[in-house]
């Protein structure tokens, strides 16, 4: 599925299955929140923290679609196309990047 299509496929989810959207800041305060679920299994899975009994069955590729998710439904709610941010969210990174990582010796 494309990113458009997701988008689109978003939109149609929450105006017949969800009703209608929640309020941006609502929204805005569920990706907060679904970064912050997403960021406690990788520190789990691969950090240095324990599992606990409420982290079981947990997967990581569910979490990372429940971010992508309300992100998607707040590009929706604020007019951005995403496909688009993202093409020139890489533009801006060639360019500025286009030497920087090469000449890194962090990176070598």
């Amino acid at each position: 599925m494309t990113i458009k299509e997701a988008q689109d496929k978003i939109d149609h989810w929450i105006n017949t299955v969800g009703v209608r959207y929640f309020s941006e800041l609502t929204n805005m305060t569920i990706l907060t929140e679904e970064v912050g679920e997403l960021a406690r299994l990788m520190a789990r899975k691969y950090g240095d923290q324990s599992f606990k009994k409420s982290d079981e069955g947990k997967e990581l590729a569910d979490e990372m679609a429940d971010v992508l998710w309300v992100l998607i439904c707040l590009a929706n709610q604020t007019g951005v196309d995403l496909t688009d941010a993202l093409e020139k969210n890489f533009e801006k990174k060639n360019i500025r990047d286009a030497e920087r990582h090469k000449n890194n010796p962090k990176l070598g």
